[in-house]
């Protein structure tokens, strides 16, 4: 099974309840969120692979580790995916970057694919998920199935916001995928919505509502 990581930090903490707040306008709201992503992405690279190499430093040739190029991808859904990506990509600009169009039907609650761009060579890449909230996770699972069946099989999830309905979700259909989020809340309302939560983040990060 999957792991949950709960990113439990000081920092974490405080910037989730500036996150939460309704009265974070949307300036602050879109840097609260790049801020969490970019402690989400801290605690979600600890495994990724490095090569052996040399460098010079002023003083004698020392011993050192480099990233592949090419072996990381990230892959917002959108659309509040998209709020996370600049905070990933401050720590791993050399990441490529694909889009996953879904949004989830508010009758049915099922999730509807409408775009899909990943990156060449996905199979051999560590492949990093992102969406601010885990809600129902019939979107996440949906987005996860579309990225395996492209070949990738080394694959994270990342989220700001999760609840147990949809943590279940996600690790049922897709058992090896851990997830990372900054808190679990205790549920979802009748319409789909996490509780406490922070509303809609989509709406939050571009002010359409």
């Amino acid at each position: 099974m999957g792991k949950l990581i709960i990113v439990d930090h000081p920092l974490v903490k405080h910037k989730i309840t500036l996150l939460r707040s309704k009265h974070t306008d949307v300036q602050v709201f879109r840097q609260l969120m790049q801020e969490l992503s970019m402690l989400l992405a801290y605690e979600a690279t600890r495994s990724i692979p490095v090569e052996n190499t040399t460098c010079e430093t002023p003083l004698m040739q020392a011993e050192a580790h480099l990233i592949t190029p090419g072996t990381l991808a990230v892959i917002p859904i959108l659309r509040a995916g998209l709020g996370m990506v600049d905070g990933l990509l401050s720590f791993m600009p050399m990441a490529r970057v694909g889009h996953i169009g879904l949004y989830r039907d508010h009758d049915t609650l099922q999730p509807v694919e409408y775009y899909c761009k990943l990156p060449q060579g996905i199979a051999d890449m560590e492949v990093f998920v992102i969406d601010p909230m885990l809600a129902t996770g019939g979107t996440v699972a949906k987005s996860i199935e579309t990225i395996k069946k492209a070949g990738a099989h080394k694959i994270r999830f990342l989220c700001v916001v999760s609840c147990p309905e949809g943590v279940e979700v996600v690790q049922k259909a897709h058992p090896d995928v851990d997830i990372y989020t900054c808190v679990l809340d205790k549920c979802l309302n009748e319409k789909g919505y996490i509780l406490p939560g922070l509303g809609d983040a989509g709406d939050r990060l571009y002010g359409t509502k």
